[in-house]
């Protein structure tokens, strides 16, 4: 390739984007960053951090409405809503001025537009052409929508719509319940919206252990959300939602509807067909390098479809910036913590005891109630919460680990880093958790294994 404009161009300017951007500047590439809207992408735009916003919003409300045990009171307590949604956007605004900064400090070429690559791998934006010998993928993923009648009404919105809803809906419908159909159902219904939520498998958050899914259920039941899994829906009507349950008819009262069954990658219009790029709809396929097919073209994030998160988005870009730059090292998708930020929250890394034993490995587990733990029987008087662990049963290593209960997206980073590490039940039992937290729970479950 004749004189080159960059090192670098990166497609999309989310947690992946952002990312290898900041990586790659600090080590002195030239880096060429397009970006279609706003900086952030999905995560800090209409994802992680708005609904963490609201979330938040929605608990301290609740907490000061349900706060008997511990001796509150409430005589009078509002939730404004547009102040809540102020804050949100004020939050958004602050880490955008962030990012733009790092992107400024790492002498990083941001512009602005859609970005197509030609079969000679230029990279064409309006009516300008770069040029790298690397090109990373990091355009991101939609919200996908069933083609259910009724689905494009004025009132059914996706992840994104609900986040811009100006006033409270009277009865919300969430038609799919995943990780954003049950994190929106404890938003609204913590405010005291009567929300229903309607989900096609067995039980919700399928990719949650089941015990640990069980349990949110119970909660979210306590917080103005009815469930109905096993559910069909057949159509959206301005009124309600037409669904059905083992065959039999059933409507459910809506003047909003979010549908949340899931996000598709973003892979279509970027020119990959002509380069004979390997990916479909469900995604760019990468090695444990991110690396595709194609000779220095890079994917990382949603695009790929290996996994919806921020933070395994950002790893997967450093990969890549390693990749480039000839340092050792490679994805492990294992030790790569997931949340559910209801409340109570969920937290999760590693095989579920289900995962493991289908891929043929003999396993222990062991399952405490959260309440065991001083700390979290004080500050949560019903008690409810549960860890459970997964771990090899021949060789003692860690496998799983699984929480519901308190602040434990907070904890959670230990338990990955006993997963990458690769630690054992006999060297978990050896470390000394601070007292009284909630964390201890997490070794008296090693310790209990059966």
């Amino acid at each position: 390739m004749n004189n080159p404009t960059h090192d670098l161009i990166i497609i999309g300017g989310g947690p992946a984007g952002y990312v290898a951007a900041e990586r790659a500047g600090a080590k002195g590439l030239r880096v060429l960053l397009v970006e279609k809207q706003q900086l952030g992408g999905v995560c800090l735009n209409c994802g992680c951090i708005p609904s963490k916003a609201l979330l938040y919003a929605a608990k301290r409300f609740y907490e000061a409405t349900h706060g008997a045990a511990y001796g509150l009171h409430a005589v009078s307590v509002q939730f404004d809503f547009s102040r809540a949604q102020a804050h949100k956007s004020q939050t958004m605004d602050t880490l955008r001025k962030g990012i733009q900064g790092l992107m400024k400090k790492y002498k990083v070429d941001v512009i602005s537009g859609s970005a197509t690559i030609r079969p000679d791998r230029a990279v064409v934006v309006g009516d300008a052409v770069y040029t790298s010998a690397n090109i990373l993928l990091a355009t991101g993923s939609s919200p996908a929508r069933p083609p259910i009648p009724g689905s494009d009404l004025p009132h059914v919105v996706d992840s994104t719509g609900i986040l811009a809803l100006e006033t409270l809906p009277k009865q919300l419908v969430i038609v799919g319940g995943g990780i954003i159909g049950c994190e929106f159902a404890c938003c609204f219904g913590s405010l005291g919206v009567p929300v229903t939520v309607i989900e096609m498998l067995p039980e919700i958050c399928p990719t949650v252990d089941p015990d640990i899914a069980k349990i949110l259920r119970a909660e979210l039941e306590r917080k103005n959300v009815t469930f109905h899994t096993g559910a069909r829906v057949a159509a959206i009507t301005a009124e309600s939602v037409e669904f059905t349950v083992d065959g039999k008819p059933h409507q459910a009262p809506a003047d909003c509807v979010l549908v949340a069954t899931g996000r598709k990658p973003n892979v279509r219009g970027l020119g990959l067909e002509a380069l004979h790029v390997d990916f479909d709809d469900r995604g760019v396929r990468i090695d444990d390098h991110c690396a595709t097919n194609v000779p220095g073209l890079w994917a990382a994030g949603d695009v790929t479809g290996k996994t919806w998160l921020a933070h395994a988005a950002s790893r997967m870009a450093e990969v890549v910036i390693h990749a480039i730059t000839g340092q050792p090292d490679r994805m492990r998708y294992d030790a790569i913590a997931g949340v559910v930020y209801t409340t109570p929250e969920v937290a999760t890394v590693g095989l579920t005891e289900a995962q493991a034993k289908a891929r043929g490995l003999p396993v222990r587990t062991g399952k405490l109630p959260m309440g065991i733990s001083g700390r979290f029987l004080a500050e949560h008087a019903e008690g409810r919460g549960q860890v459970k662990v997964v771990a090899h049963a021949e060789t003692g290593v860690l496998l799983g680990v699984h929480m519901i209960g308190g602040a434990c997206s907070e904890m959670i980073f230990g338990a990955a880093a006993m997963i990458e590490t690769e630690c054992r039940v006999a060297e978990i039992a050896d470390l000394v958790f601070p007292h009284p937290t909630a964390s201890e729970v997490i070794r008296e479950a090693v310790l209990a294994m059966k």
